[in-house]
């Protein structure tokens, strides 16, 4: 299985304080035992580490950049992709979307992969396979 991996998830699986703690570990250490294979985009890693670096300081930025970025596919964004996104960005016009999301969207529509670890539900509004399912 193919999974690109968003910041949301990232951050639940490290926050224990995050709402999504208990359902993003339990998905990953799933993900995990299945050998899943981990996607991201180093616009994603951008975001992570800052937000890391701003909550919990470099030694987090440290333990994630060395026990979790190793084990990642890593698409690194060029200018068409950029560009697409950009476009997208701008076309929807909605405040609570990023240009992370849109990259991200991008990303996952030129490798084919149709599943994200992600609590954003903007994945799914795009057509994808958000993971876990939230509970209603």
């Amino acid at each position: 299985m193919r999974v690109f991996l968003d910041t949301s998830a990232f951050l639940a699986i490290i926050d224990a304080d995050d709402d999504n703690h208990a359902a993003a570990k339990k998905k990953w250490r799933e993900l995990i035992l299945a050998e899943a294979e981990f996607f991201c985009n180093n616009y994603v890693l951008i975001e992570t580490f800052a937000l890391l670096q701003h909550r919990f300081g470099m030694t987090a930025v440290n333990r994630f950049s060395n026990d979790v970025v190793s084990f990642l596919h890593i698409h690194w964004i060029d200018e068409a992709i950029h560009q697409a996104a950009t476009s997208a960005l701008l076309a929807a016009a909605r405040k609570k979307l990023s240009l992370v999301d849109c990259v991200s969207f991008e990303t996952m529509r030129s490798l084919g992969i149709k599943t994200a670890f992600s609590f954003d539900k903007h994945f799914t509004q795009q057509g994808f396979n958000r993971i876990p399912q939230r509970r209603k």
